[in-house]
């Protein structure tokens, strides 16, 4: 599906180890809808586990259901030894 943005978008991304991705900068949360997400602040959390109450924000659940991410190795390769 190809959408064109709201609005430019600058961002950074982080991804927290077995937490939720961090968004940083100017960009716009947009459901599968199209509709968009509002956000107050200019770096959100957003849910990775699937579990959180007020997705796509995280709500701290991972926390609680004990997630956990696959860190990659040295050469970009997670535990499985798929690319990532």
């Amino acid at each position: 599906m190809n959408e064109i943005p709201l609005h430019p978008a600058n961002a950074s991304l982080v991804l927290c180890p077995d937490g939720p991705i961090l968004v940083r900068g100017d960009f716009d949360v947009v459901m599968p809808s199209g509709e968009p997400v509002p956000r107050q602040r200019k770096t959100v959390a957003l849910c990775r586990c699937g579990a959180s109450a007020i997705k796509p924000y995280c709500d701290g659940t991972h926390k609680m259901i004990n997630f956990r991410t696959e860190p990659p190795d040295v050469q970009g390769r997670g535990t499985s030894g798929r690319p990532n």
